[in-house]
């Protein structure tokens, strides 16, 4: 199975070079809602390399996705480079700020768009997998969260910052504590973080840059933790930004994604897929050394200190006949 390489336009080919190899390994992907974002990206950069995909999707979402996945909707991006269809394995119910059944509340259980929906919290997909999959090899969070994303710091409440943390760093350490067990030695768990864990991002609020500086943060504690308890390896992906559906709610994606085109040292747009091309990397044996490390997927953008397009660069033009 060759590396798989990703065109302009989202589509993917093979390429010749060191074989990424991933036949017979079983992935659990937690966060995918539609086919644009990171999360279908990885999905399909594991797939093409052979591995077995299963989904956990927000309940909220579960309808309309299962809908769209089986009316067709998303068989453009389904299509892989051997002209098969992506297809998965299972597809679960999964709210990741819930551990346990005990931890969702009334108005949750009795909402609306939970209805007709059960074992739905982290322990209980890991029992679903365990018992439909029983071992797996690759362990994928693609979750985040903020309700008060566009509220600046100084504005976020107590119950929007902590409700970040719940869902975009903690959520990763429930997942690995139940989903650790079933994690065959040697497998690898992949998580998505951003710059703004690292650097500020005015605009990025809610607390969710301390979320992203926790997931990191988290990402070497459990990469230690998990590697000497299951023998497995924990990783992160600093992606650059991506006009997902999900990342709109930011509120200033299209500015971001202009700002790195216009400062970023690889000066072009980011693909999905070449996140999920290093996802695969990653989760593959030839990765077998990297652990507890923050993966910048972002045309160089994090290692730029001056913009480029910055005002303060302008000069007035000088008059040579002065």
């Amino acid at each position: 199975m060759n590396v798989v390489a990703a065109s302009g336009n989202g589509a993917t080919a093979p390429s010749a070079g060191l074989p990424i190899d991933l036949r017979g390994k079983k992935a659990f992907i937690a966060g995918v809602a539609d086919d644009q974002g990171f999360g279908w990206a990885i999905a399909k950069q594991l797939a093409e390399a052979g591995a077995e995909i299963s989904l956990g999707v927000w309940v909220p979402a579960l309808n309309i996705f299962e809908s769209s996945y089986r009316r067709g909707k998303f068989d453009a991006n389904r299509k892989l480079a051997n002209g098969s269809l992506l297809e998965f394995a299972h597809i679960y119910p999964m709210d990741a700020v819930f551990d346990t059944p005990e931890d969702v509340p009334p108005e949750i259980a009795e909402n609306k768009r939970y209805a007709g929906n059960e074992g739905y919290t982290v322990s209980e997909a890991a029992e679903k997998l365990a018992r439909d999959v029983g071992k797996i090899d690759i362990l994928v969070h693609s979750l985040a969260n903020g309700p008060e994303v566009q509220k600046p710091l100084l504005e976020t409440s107590r119950r929007g910052y902590l409700a970040a943390l719940s869902a975009s760093s903690y959520s990763l350490i429930s997942m690995l504590q139940r989903f650790g067990p079933l994690l065959n030695p040697g497998g690898a768990v992949i998580s998505l973080t951003y710059l703004a864990g690292a650097r500020v991002i005015p605009g990025y609020g809610g607390g969710m840059s301390s979320a992203k500086a926790a997931l990191e943060s988290d990402t070497k504690v459990l990469a230690f933790e998990a590697g000497r308890k299951w023998n497995v390896r924990v990783n992160t992906i600093s992606a650059g930004p991506l006009g997902s559906r999900a990342a709109k709610a930011i509120g200033f994606i299209d500015d971001m994604i202009k700002y790195s085109y216009e400062n970023a040292p690889i000066q072009k747009e980011l693909s999905a897929y070449e996140i999920g091309s290093v996802a695969a990397f990653l989760c593959s044996p030839l990765a077998s050394a990297v652990t507890g490390h923050v993966m910048y997927v972002d045309n160089g953008l994090n290692t730029m200190g001056l913009a480029l397009d910055s005002k303060v660069l302008e000069r007035e033009p000088v008059d040579a006949s002065a």
